[in-house]
């Protein structure tokens, strides 16, 4: 299905994600969805340069009633500081719906971290601004001490080299795998004696 955008998005307008979903040729996003107001097509949650709109359309003509997107990512700016650590996911820990979200359960989990997470599968407006206000595209995203420290590529290889380790420290966490390396030492020394 095509559907007319307002003229001031039309022309930049260069890739259907899928339906309803474009990506503009300055990056943004711009997502909407079909729906009737009083008898009148609705396209809700346009997203375009940060700003969420209300796009209505009347007969051929369409166009935007623009709501503070800001809100959202005010939101965000408050979540990813909530907690020492904060993950952005799809779905839940105890039932991850991607297996990149899983990797980052995981490896949370080896090191016993305790974390606060999001569910982006059912917000769209946290998937869409959480991508925003980082400014990195993918989901999972994993937040220590408020700071973005990367997706699921990146909280692996820092895992696989012991930086998460020093992250963690540096936010007050002590890696239970840092406390079964320092065990296994002591005893090593002990069985030396």
């Amino acid at each position: 299905m095509t559907l007319r955008v307002a003229l001031e998005v039309e022309n930049q307008l260069t890739t259907q994600y899928r339906d309803g979903i474009y990506i503009t040729s300055r990056g943004f996003l711009i997502s909407f969805y079909v729906s009737f107001l009083n008898g009148k097509q609705k396209f809700t949650d346009v997203v375009f340069d940060n700003i969420k709109h209300n796009m209505f359309r009347f007969g051929a003509r369409s166009f935007f009633i623009a709501r503070n997107f800001s809100t959202k990512l005010d939101e965000i700016g408050n979540l990813v500081k909530k907690s020492r650590v904060v993950v952005f996911m799809k779905g839940v820990p105890e039932e991850p719906r991607c297996g990149f979200s899983n990797a980052v359960v995981q490896i949370l989990k080896m090191h016993g971290v305790t974390y606060d997470a999001h569910d982006v599968l059912k917000d769209e407006e946290l998937r869409q601004g959480i991508k925003n206000f980082s400014n990195w595209p993918t989901i999972p995203q994993v937040f220590i001490n408020g700071d973005f420290v990367g997706g699921c590529d990146i909280l692996l290889e820092m895992h696989k080299n012991g930086e998460l380790i020093e992250e963690l420290k540096k936010a007050g966490i002590t890696s239970v795998l840092l406390e079964k390396q320092d065990s296994s030492q002591n005893d090593a020394k002990k069985s030396k004696e």
